[in-house]
């Protein structure tokens, strides 16, 4: 097996990463976006839960399509889209149509993180894979780490448009670095060409397997946990720690580095010890995280600082290692497996963003409570028996 050349592996990182970007950099300019388009904060939300939602369905489309017409149509395709989606956002006067290009975008940006990770286990498999994977994941969350940093900035030198334009930049260096680096990943000869009906068939064969669901609901239940995190811990900083716009930004910008450690460690303990008992010490430590921000909040923000580092180490360990298990033995329908799996993690965000918010308890507490019930799912979801699939066993 060949060595991941470092432009693919960072192309495919950014891709991946592409949907998170498009969302956080936007946070810090809401306020300012409710009064320039005179609606409410309050309506402002659309923005987020409208891209979600059809970041989700879209999803479900692009990952079979590429399965049938290969890989590079579908990517270079969605970042067009997505990159006409944040022209109209950096262009519109009022709300619809700024919804309109927030749609667009979300359909772009699941075609970009989708195929990615298809992307990903059509070149590779075993220790290679998982620790592809576990790379991409360490972008991933540095993205939602220092995108409203970064948003924030834009906004105090250029306006509440600026991200929009930075986002259009990102799109066509993309386009440009897929085209020239990465290309088609899946050869004629592994395409599937099947009726319109078999996809539906194919993704009740996905749901009914457990060596796709047990993983794929451990890993959607501890990214669902790390959406809620990145929505729920601003609050609790500027509301209990009195941080500003920039120390919160500083805050998640330094997490990374315990993801980053978590998502280099996590391919070597899985190829020494096997995927399901990674799997499950990441997903026990990420609910520990929980207990110790709901038992330990009132000692103060080293307590929570360290209660983060717990969940987030945790977090680390299963994303790369679920994704690799849920994807390996699915190499024929990599793109429809991958598909399902990122619905269900934006499905996993959505509930369990939503009960944080919606929780009758601190910010902190509930906050605390869904980290502690995202890993105990994400648990509970784990492979049962010894396996050595990452490891590359037959």
């Amino acid at each position: 097996m060949s060595t991941v050349p470092r432009s693919w592996l960072l192309t495919l990182a950014a891709l991946a990463a592409l949907a998170t970007l498009s969302t956080n950099i936007l946070l810090p300019s809401l306020p300012l976006m409710a009064q320039a388009l005179g609606h409410s904060e309050a309506a402002m939300t659309a923005v987020l839960s409208l891209f979600l939602a059809v970041f989700a369905v879209a999803q479900l489309i692009v990952g079979p399509l590429s399965d049938r017409v290969g890989r590079k149509p579908v990517v270079l395709g969605g970042l067009a889209i997505f990159i006409a989606g944040s022209a109209v956002g950096a262009m519109a006067s009022d709300l619809p149509l700024l919804l309109a290009g927030r749609a667009l975008q979300a359909m772009g940006a699941a075609a970009a993180s989708v195929l990615a990770r298809a992307a990903a286990r059509d070149r590779f498999e075993g220790p290679q894979l998982a620790a592809l994977l576990g790379r991409i994941m360490v972008v991933m969350a540095a993205a939602p780490g220092f995108s409203p940093l970064l948003g924030g900035l834009l906004q105090a030198a250029l306006g509440w448009r600026a991200p929009f334009v930075l986002l259009v930049l990102a799109g066509l260096a993309l386009t440009a670095a897929y085209a020239g680096i990465v290309g088609e990943t899946l050869p004629a000869e592994r395409r599937l060409r099947r009726p319109a009906g078999a996809l539906a068939r194919g993704y009740v064969v996905l749901l009914g397997d457990p060596r796709f669901m047990r993983p794929a609901l451990a890993t959607a239940a501890i990214l669902g946990a790390l959406f809620a995190f990145f929505g729920t811990a601003p609050l609790v900083l500027v509301r209990e720690y009195r941080f500003s716009a920039l120390q919160v930004g500083l805050f998640f910008a330094t997490t990374v580095f315990v993801v980053f450690t978590a998502g280099r460690a996590a391919p070597h303990w899985a190829a020494r010890w096997g995927g399901p008992a990674v799997l499950s010490v990441g997903a026990a430590l990420a609910s520990c995280g929980g207990l110790v921000m709901l038992t330990g909040g009132t000692l103060g923000l080293t307590s929570f600082a360290a209660a983060a580092c717990i969940f987030l180490f945790g977090m680390g360990l299963v994303s790369p290692t679920g994704t690799a298990l849920a994807l390996t033995p699915f190499a024929a329908q990599a793109g429809q497996a991958s598909a399902l799996l990122g619905f269900l993690q934006m499905a996993a965000a959505a509930a369990l963003t939503t009960a944080a918010a919606a929780l009758p308890a601190a910010r902190m507490d509930a906050l605390a409570l869904v980290l502690v019930g995202g890993g105990l799912l994400a648990w509970l979801a784990c492979p049962a028996r010894p396996s050595t699939t990452i490891a590359g066993a037959p």
